[in-house]
């Protein structure tokens, strides 16, 4: 794909894979989570158990592509909830219950997006030996943090700051704590996290042009001399 993976975009540095901006991770994610949300859907019925950023491949136009079905796995048929399978997949992103069990579910790979998100939102990889010690597993690191409000701006990838409000970015990482729930029946199934999704690059979009349509208004005199008659027009410029 011409933009490379997600991986690199995230994790790379150097002048040829850019740090995407949020409205790009935003599209990223919605994009992924759709290719998902088709698989899981009754006319595929797969189960991907190995979604990660690598996998992730974007076009000239930032559209997101899932690559690399070697692990795939046809989803549970004749009423039965789970596939039972030989564990694989990418350690630090597979659900904690396939990891114990080897039963496979379309909540696996919920989980497996919920990583992901986390990636998008703070720019550190799932696993990171080179992290200081309890930063190692993204997800032990971030989890404290992304409820609140008030701490949540420390888990943020620092190189997208004020692309974003503190509500998209709550949204957004509360998003990925339902992903990633230790209790597989309490994730989202996919459709709904593509709502969500969908739901904030719309409240992203519109924030937006109000942003654009303010800083027109606070053009309109922008070269007006000092005086009481052009103060008064700024107040009032009927």
């Amino acid at each position: 794909m011409p933009r490379g993976s997600l991986e690199n975009h995230l994790f790379r540095r150097s002048s040829y894979f850019q740090p995407l901006s949020w409205n790009l991770r935003m599209k990223v994610a919605l994009g992924a989570a759709k290719g998902l949300a088709y698989l899981h859907s009754p006319e595929a019925k797969v189960i991907y158990r190995d979604f990660k950023s690598s996998n992730i491949l974007i076009d000239t136009d930032y559209n997101a592509k899932l690559s690399d079905f070697g692990l795939a796995k046809d989803g549970p048929i004749d009423g039965k909830s789970h596939v039972s399978t030989r564990v694989m997949g990418t350690y630090g992103y597979a659900a904690p219950e396939y990891m114990a069990t080897g039963h496979l579910t379309t909540r696996s790979d919920v989980y497996s997006f919920g990583v992901v998100l986390l990636e998008i939102l703070t720019g550190r990889r799932a696993m990171d030996k080179n992290r200081p010690n309890g930063e190692h597993n993204l997800i032990e690191w971030a989890k404290p943090y992304l409820g609140n409000k008030r701490k949540i701006l420390r888990v943020m990838d620092p190189r997208i700051a004020g692309q974003y409000s503190l509500t998209a970015a709550l949204r957004a990482a509360l998003l990925a704590v339902k992903c990633l729930s230790t209790e597989p029946r309490l994730r989202p199934r996919m459709v709904e996290v593509v709502k969500e999704l969908e739901q904030l690059q719309d409240s992203t979009d519109r924030g937006n042009v109000k942003n654009e349509v303010s800083r027109k208004e606070v053009d309109l005199y922008p070269r007006l001399p000092a005086s009481p008659v052009n103060a008064r027009l700024r107040m009032d410029p009927r």
